[in-house]
Parts: C-alpha cells; structure tokens; sequence
C-alpha cells in the first residue's frame, strides 16, 4: 500500500481547492495571452539539421527491400537512419512499468503493420532537401492480408497484425486476453427481466488536431548529455523512452518542456524524441523533428474506436437487474496506452448505478490501423456515451422520466458495486436534481427530496453469489424480448414504485469525507494511494 506522507509540505500547501466561482489566473495565463510563452519550436539553434521520415504506403506488408542509395546521394543529406541503427528498436510506453511487452519499432525492418508507419529517417541541412530525398527512397513490399475491424481480428485465421501478440489481443500479465468483471448472475437475471434491450455503439477514431504538432529538438551538449525541446506531455515518461531506445542511462538528457500548444493526451507518446536525439548524436548537430500538419492529422496517435455492446434486463417498476458489456478497444498496430484504457474501462462498466447483476468483458484488439493513443477520459468516455444512450432508451422503454429513471438506479451511499467496493461520497442523484431544475425539467416529488446519502446499503450492499461461467439464457414467458426504436414505447405506463426496502434499515449518513486524503484504488498496479 502507497501512503504519500502530506504532512511533509503541509505548511507549503493549500487543500482548499474550492476554486468554483473565483478569479484565479492560470499560472501561464499572461504569456500565453500576450504571445512571450515559449515553445519548442521557437529555438533556433545554430547549425540545426531537420529530420523527416519516409512512411509506409501499405497498410500490412513485409518488406523486400529497402534502397536509399539515390538518397544517399541527394543535396543536403548528412545522414540516413534506419531500423538497425537504433539501438533498442522495440518499445511501448508502459513496459517501463511493467505492463505489457515491447511490441513497436522506432522504424520498421521487416514488415509494416499500418500505413504511415515510420520506415527511414533522412538528416538533413534543410526540411525541403529532407522531402527531396525522402521522395528518392524506395521500398518494395510484399502486400500481406489487412485487417481493419476488431471482431474480424479475432476470428480464427484472421491475419497476424503483431507478431508479439499472436491472437491479435493484448494479453495481460502474461495470463489473461482480456478484462473480466463478474458479478452476481447476469444471464439468470435476464431470464427473468421484464424487458431485455440489446444495442450496439461504435465509436470512431479521433484526431486531437493541436494547434502545435507533435515535436523535437534535440541539441549535443557539454559530457557527452543532449539538451531536448519537446512539445511532450510527459516529460518524465519520455526521458525514460528514449534511455530505452536509444540505451543510455536517462540522465544523459536534459528535457525542456512544460509549454505545449495543445495535447489532450495526444502527446503522451514519445513519437519524435528518439529520433530527434539519435540524429543528434550521429551528426553531432542540433535535429530538429516535427510532425507537418499532414502527419499529425494521418499518422499522428487518435483516440481509439471502441465498439460496445450492451445488453440490460429492466423491471417494470425501472430497476436495472442485469447488464452484460462486452467492448472492444481498437488498438491499431501496436499497444501505445490502450491495454491501459481497456482497464479503465472495465472499472467502469456498471456505469454510476446499482445493478446486481453485471458480466463484462473488455479486449484490447489490434488492427492494420494507426495505433492509438490516450485522449481526455480514454477508456471512460465512450463507455460513459454507450451507458447514458442505453439509460435513455430504458427510460423510455419502461415509460419512465430519463431524470427520474437515472435517479431510481444511482448508487447510494452504502451500496455495492459490481467491483466489490462499498459506494461512498456519491453524488450522483443531487447531480441530476440540479440539472433538472437548471433546465427547468419536471420530476416528481419523491425524486426530489431522494438523496444520495440514504436508502443505500441493506439489499443493495449485498454481495450476490457469482456465476462462474456464463450460460444460455432460458426463456421466460413473462419476458418481453425487445428491440429499441425512438418511437414511443408500446408498453402501458405505470408509475415507477419506490424501490424495494432495505433488508436492515440503511446506514445513518456519513458526515462528509473531504476530497483529498480519500484513498484511491490504481487499477494497474492493484495499490491503494491517496
């Protein structure tokens, strides 16, 4: 267990972050308004050389040949850089935390696994001599099957996207292909649902488009250490990048950052530096490596399409019995911070709601498409846009309010989550009470004066006997099997009933936790901090 010692600066710190309704100015707010922030592409360094990079035309293929000789000979070339001469030629950013195998050259040497995938690195004095000499490299490829849809990927025979991982999943700490959430009996609960709806979403990818491209300068400096601007948004995880790559011990770089001009996780990856750094050094010059426009529309890391499944079993009176998800996470190529976000995502599956019954399963999926990467809220967002359209067509299923119906199923404190961790500071029924009166949107009386601190625990803390395996549904009677349109539902309204009583009276309202020394739970390490 982590236990950050707070005590240390606790005469240098503030915890009062209630910052809603006040003035405060972000700490680089003046030079950002009056143009004087400084970004890394503002150092002109003398002597500095460019770097480009020759992309791969083919989605999947292996690759015959490679001929720089015309290029070698093209004005202004100081240095042609290609897969064996990168030191460590296999990476992915969370093997330096011990989750999930190298898997993705700096430059491709035997095969290419998406289009636009980095095969030669041409140094030169000047960007158009780089472009002039990219354009004299060729390649010649043996076009391999693609595949480009996740549930295709993980057909049998489907075609090998990453040789590290054969069956085109990620596999977790060696043992698992994907993440599993089990509780209580789901296929059982369904059975005996009064409506049962299935749907599918799909998400598609999704390019953060900063103002400032993906980039890097890197410099020679005095005992041997190379000076790095980097538009980076994870300066520490990227000095430890590239020690990997390039095998040097990371204190052999100094790292500028701070200052990025716009990112929203799409420059987590270390994408430029390795090269930048590895230009540097077999030229002795300052490199300068950034992502044209083009580049980083097409080739730079998007956030990933997730496809999503969603099967609920709702009551009648609207209580959530069942749900069952099964979501796929488009990895693209190589792993990047997928795998990561397909964790997240499976912490996330019930959604802000009690349900008793909840089976999940989450794959990280490779295909012949641009590997991707985080962007806000990965993992959590599209699940979120998945679970709230669903909610939305049960309350319209059953003939409930969406508001009302949300209310009904929110956790409480007390409750049980499918995770096996009692819910506490929830907020989520008074979240949707203010909503509802900001938006002038009706709900009954019963619905406003329901709070988050009561009515939970008691049967809805209960831990429900598991079902180890899944099985067939039997088919009930009773059951109404349906299919989701926008029309208004066929079924006869029925006032919502409150839900059932407590099986003990429910616990007295805790007095409020603060929100900082709450201790938190990290789904990769399986650590408590705080």
């Amino acid at each position: 267990m982590l236990e950050l010692r707070k005590d240390i600066f606790a005469d240098e710190r503030d915890d009062n972050l209630k910052e809603i309704g006040k003035g405060t100015q972000r700490q680089d707010m003046l030079g950002h308004v009056t143009g004087t922030s400084s970004y890394f592409n503002d150092h002109q360094l003398q002597g500095m050389l460019h770097l480009k990079v020759v992309r791969s035309t083919q989605a999947h293929a292996r690759i015959r040949r490679i001929d720089t000789t015309e290029a070698e000979r093209s004005a202004g070339v100081r240095r042609i850089i290609r897969g064996a001469d990168v030191p460590r030629n296999l990476n992915t950013l969370l093997s330096l935390i011990n989750f999930g195998k190298d898997d993705e050259p700096s430059l491709a040497v035997d095969k290419v696994r998406y289009k636009g995938e980095p095969i030669v690195a041409i140094v030169a004095d000047s960007e158009r001599e780089a472009f002039e000499a990219i354009a004299k490299v060729k390649v010649d490829y043996e076009l391999l099957p693609a595949v480009f849809d996740v549930e295709e990927a993980l057909k049998p025979g489907a075609p090998v996207v990453n040789e590290t991982y054969p069956k085109n999943t990620f596999i977790y700490h060696e043992t698992y292909d994907h993440q599993k959430l089990r509780f209580g009996d789901a296929d059982a609960a369904l059975a005996t649902a009064d409506h049962v709806l299935e749907q599918r979403y799909q998400m598609s990818p999704i390019e953060h488009a900063p103002t400032e491209t993906n980039g890097a300068i890197a410099a020679p400096d005095t005992n041997g250490r190379y000076l790095v601007y980097t538009s980076t948004q994870a300066l520490f995880f990227s000095v430890d990048t590239c020690a990997k790559i390039l095998d040097v011990p990371s204190n052999t770089f100094h790292f500028i950052g701070g200052t990025v001009g716009g990112g929203f996780g799409g420059k987590v990856d270390t994408l430029t530096e390795p090269l930048a750094i590895l230009g540097a050094m077999l030229t002795g010059r300052p490199v300068r490596y950034v992502f044209g426009r083009e580049e980083e529309m097409q080739y730079g890391p998007p956030r990933g399409a997730e496809r999503i499944y969603i099967k609920d079993g709702v009551m009648r009176d609207g209580r959530i019995v069942a749900r069952k998800i099964t979501a796929y996470f488009d990895s693209g190529a190589y792993t990047r911070l997928s795998s990561y976000a397909a964790v997240k995502c499976a912490a996330h599956l019930p959604g802000p709601y009690t349900i008793p019954n909840v089976y999940g399963d989450v794959y990280c999926v490779f295909t012949n498409r641009t590997p991707a990467t985080a962007m806000r809220g990965f993992g959590v967002t599209a699940m979120d846009f998945a679970i709230e359209c669903q909610m939305d067509k049960l309350a319209n299923l059953v003939g409930m309010d969406p508001m009302e119906f949300r209310i009904l199923n929110a956790y409480r404190d007390g409750d049980m989550k499918a995770h096996r961790r009692e819910a506490k500071n929830t907020a989520l029924i008074e979240c949707v009470q203010v909503a509802a009166e900001k938006a002038k949107w009706p709900i009954r009386d019963e619905f406003r004066r329901a709070s988050s601190r009561k009515d939970g625990g008691g049967s809805r803390a209960t831990i429900p006997p598991t079902a180890t395996a899944s099985r067939a549904a039997p088919t009930a009677p009773v059951q109404q099997r349906t299919s989701y349109d926008r029309l208004p539902p066929t079924v006869t309204r029925e006032p919502p009933r409150e839900p059932p009583p407590p099986a003990s009276p429910p616990p007295s309202p805790r007095p409020a936790a603060p929100s900082h020394g709450a201790t938190r739970f990290s789904s990769v390490f399986g650590t408590r901090r705080r």
